[in-house]
């Protein structure tokens, strides 16, 4: 039985991807920080081995007894890398560079790499740009996100020999339930505020192109990626993606969707002027080169989302846990406020010479009458 390292196993797409590996036979070991906890992994941890460590921290001991390395450790979108730029670049590059040499000089066969199709955003206004981009097309992105993986991948891919076969998959805007849920992807976006609300909200006209692809799709294009003879995926990048959806578009499949499972919505369109990405890509490589084709649609994911989120009680939709960046402010947050004392409420106990617990008293003040 092959052994997988998956870093950020944890996470949305890891957890999805980590029951897809155990599914089809793998030993997974997963190294992840755990910022949003144990319970996503709760139907799968007693059949993994967790490593809790920083990416930042990788060394040769993580990737003992494997056979491939899939990263999708980092900071995961815009707003995450942009509120902490240092550590965007550090993980996002540095740590992902670091991960992929240190896995070829261990003798790592492969390396699947989460990079992103956010690097093709050519905006809105320019019509003489709103063209379907292949994974040759040159790109120039500005955001941090998109910058900073960008660079690990062309490094990564550089270190590609006859012993080591590293691939990239650009993947498109990633939807779909998983039991780390996120709500500030675009289709869960509007099944959530469907839910919450009964109102979804369609920002700028919906006039703009997103790629997009479940999350199961992604799972399966990455177990896809460590069953392909290796000189397939040597060095190679491919468009993940199940098509191009015009976000107006989008809207109106949803609410269709939901719908068909009793969940009524009125759309609304926001036609203000703000900053919004666009850009298409071709997935055609990957059919051709891999055989993978995206088999769950939109609609499909929908409805699915609704009965999942339902069964598991992911209903408290304004919880932070739900939404990168305001889980990672809180966790700063939260950092500073106990960074003093260690602890939050209960005060853990001093330790004597002997080995025996010693419980401090309480101030007179606050202890108790009588």
């Amino acid at each position: 039985m092959k052994k997988v390292l998956v870093i950020g196993g944890a996470g949305y797409v890891g957890c999805v991807l980590v029951e897809e590996l155990l599914a089809k036979g793998y030993s997974v070991r997963v190294l992840d920080r755990l910022f949003f906890g144990r319970e996503p992994m709760r139907s799968f941890l007693d059949r993994i081995e967790l490593v809790v460590e920083d990416m930042r921290e990788f060394d040769a001991s993580h990737v003992r007894d494997c056979s491939a390395v899939i990263n999708l450790g980092g900071l995961s979108n815009d707003p995450t890398a942009e509120f902490n730029p240092r550590a965007n670049h550090e993980m996002n590059t540095e740590a992902s560079i670091h991960v992929a040499e240190v896995a070829r000089r261990s003798g790592i066969e492969r390396l699947v790499f989460a990079s992103t199709a956010s690097i093709y955003d050519r905006g809105v206004g320019e019509e003489s740009r709103d063209v379907v981009l292949g994974e040759e097309a040159r790109v120039d992105p500005t955001a941090a996100y998109a910058t900073c993986t960008l660079a690990a991948e062309h490094e990564i891919l550089r270190l590609a020999d006859e012993g080591f076969a590293p691939v990239s998959f650009r993947q498109g805007t990633v939807f779909g339930f998983s039991p780390r849920m996120r709500y500030d992807l675009v289709v869960n976006t509007f099944v959530k505020d469907a839910l919450s609300t009964g109102r979804m909200t369609i920002f700028y006209g919906g006039g703009m192109w997103r790629p997009l692809i479940d999350v199961k799709d992604v799972a399966r294009a990455y177990v896809t990626a460590l069953e392909s003879d290796a000189d397939r995926i040597r060095g190679q990048v491919f468009n993940l993606a199940e098509r191009n959806y015009r976000i107006s578009e989008l809207g109106l499949r949803v609410r269709r969707a939901l719908e068909d499972v009793g969940v009524g919505a009125q759309l609304d369109v926001d036609y203000e002027d703000r900053l919004v990405r666009s850009y298409r890509i071709s997935s055609d490589k990957v059919g051709r080169v891999l055989g993978f084709q995206a088999r769950v649609s939109v609609e499909e994911s929908v409805k699915r989302m609704v009965r999942e989120i339902r069964k598991h009680g992911f209903t408290d939709f304004s919880h932070p846990r739900y939404y990168n960046i305001e889980w990672m402010k809180l966790l700063e947050e939260t950092v500073e406020a106990v960074s003093r004392h260690g602890y939050v409420l209960a005060k853990p106990p001093v330790l004597t010479g002997a080995g025996d617990d010693v419980v401090t008293p309480l101030p007179a003040e606050r202890r108790p009458a009588g």
